[in-house]
């Protein structure tokens, strides 16, 4: 079992919304670690203590127990309750740069990043909003009037290297979209889009994560389409049908779960056999079509959820945490591709409702699931080993009074083998109060 985490406060969770703007699947990533200093992003009040507007909030630490220090960006009020427009950190080791986006569903692009050198050299930083620049609606180097920045959902950054960090992002609604790919080099301090890895036809595909294998220099992604239903209106440029948390295109029509995997930071992509099945360079996209991408066939209105999970174990398998209705009961399904490209998928335990589920890989290989319940305000961690092919689960710790979906701090666990999961906790035993957290793990190859 699991010992008692430590729990450190990033501030308070708003909670007169009628919907959740902080921990959210979709994040990749709202907290990670660099250079011995750690990051987490979330939206709180502002120091005015109003409840309206809400802000970006930046907090840093130095591990593993330096005080909390918070940038709140005053300049950008965010205004709309809507659980998609959340805010997605990520940082480029190579120049130290901080890069910020938030607030989407169907929307501009917002995006703002830091001066160089800021992760590299912390303490030689006082840190305030002037490191970083105002909100823009584009990409350095690329030019605002790019097809792609006017109707973002979804974006997520991540490292794919020391020198090149990654923006991912839908363009288009619910059921009609497709996700776009750029990459950010250090060495230039500009992005470049690198294509379209994947197109909706009537559809979208909806992912459950891009994970970079550093050991193997490997991009990874899975994902379910999610079929289109037409509804009146759906081509009215003014609907905001499509805006609603449950709209006219929901979960029912998500179905099969698919797999690409590319070695060269996205630019060429292959199916599960190693076939070539697109190159970007040549404006070639994956469809629903595509030769070899689906893993397992699944059919609508199977329980099947959009962007539960993913994680990359130190083989170079790859997992997925989704779910299905089996024997009528819903539940949590672990999806595996060995190491050898053979795909198996097993139930680990019933699911009570929507929320979903994180994945977390440790220095010893062990797998980590962090499951959430939404009928209670509880999270329970899972582990499966290598040692029977991840095949069984064991039940290694359970805490109350948590909600939310938990995200998870990856290249901290990968350094320091510290669990730091970024979830939301009532505070002071109030149901109308909480807090935005980090729980630490401290864990050990006998856990």
């Amino acid at each position: 079992m699991l010992q008692e985490p430590t729990a450190t406060v990033l501030g308070p969770d708003p909670t007169h919304r009628k919907h959740a703007i902080n921990g959210y699947a979709f994040q990749q990533d709202a907290v990670t670690t660099f250079n011995g200093w750690q990051y987490a992003v979330h939206y709180s009040s502002g120091r005015s203590g109003d409840e309206e507007p809400l802000f970006v909030h930046l907090s840093r630490r130095k591990l593993p127990e330096g005080p909390i220090e918070t940038i709140v960006f005053e300049d950008y009020p965010q205004t709309t309750d809507d659980g998609h427009n959340t805010v997605q950190l990520g940082i480029c080791h190579d120049d130290g740069t901080i890069h910020l986006s938030y607030d989407h569903h169907c929307d501009v692009l917002r995006y703002r990043y830091s001066v160089r050198g800021l992760a590299q050299d912390p303490t030689a930083h006082q840190w305030n909003p002037s490191l970083f620049t105002s909100t823009l609606e584009y990409l350095p180097g690329i030019a605002s009037s790019h097809n792609h920045f006017g109707y973002v959902t979804y974006p997520r950054l991540g490292s794919l290297g020391p020198g090149v960090l990654f923006m991912s992002l839908r363009d288009g609604k619910a059921g009609l979209g497709s996700d776009h790919l750029y990459l950010y080099r250090a060495a230039t301090g500009f992005w470049e889009f690198v294509g379209t890895p994947l197109t909706g036809v009537q559809s979208n595909p909806y992912v459950h994560g891009w994970d970079f294998d550093q050991r193997r220099n490997i991009l990874h992604v899975t994902w379910v389409y999610r079929g289109f239903v037409w509804y009146d209106g759906w081509d009215d440029l003014a609907d905001t049908k499509h805006k609603q948390q449950a709209g006219p295109n929901g979960a029912e029509n998500n179905h099969n779960l698919c797999y690409a995997y590319s070695e060269d930071l996205g630019y060429t992509w292959r199916n599960g056999k190693g076939d070539v099945i697109a190159d970007l360079r040549r404006g070639q996209t994956i469809d629903n079509s595509t030769n070899g991408i689906v893993a397992f066939e699944i059919p609508k209105k199977s329980g099947l959820m959009n962007q539960e999970a993913q994680a990359v174990d130190r083989s170079g398998g790859v997992h997925v945490l989704n779910r299905q209705m089996l024997d009528e009961k819903h539940m949590w399904v672990h999806y595996h591709r060995s190491a050898k490209g053979n795909w198996t998928s097993r139930a680990v335990r019933p699911i009570d409702g929507p929320r979903r589920g994180r994945l977390a890989i440790t220095k010893d290989d062990r797998l980590l699931f962090i499951l959430p319940e939404t009928a209670t305000p509880t999270m329970r961690i899972l582990q499966a080993t290598k040692l029977d092919d991840y095949a069984s689960y064991e039940e290694i710790w359970l805490g109350e009074g948590l909600t939310g979906e938990p995200l998870i701090d990856g290249p901290r666990l990968e350094s320091d083998n510290v669990l730091s999961i970024f979830t939301k906790k009532a505070a002071d035993d109030s149901d109308d109060m909480r807090n935005v957290v980090l729980l630490d793990f401290e864990l050990s190859t006998n856990n």
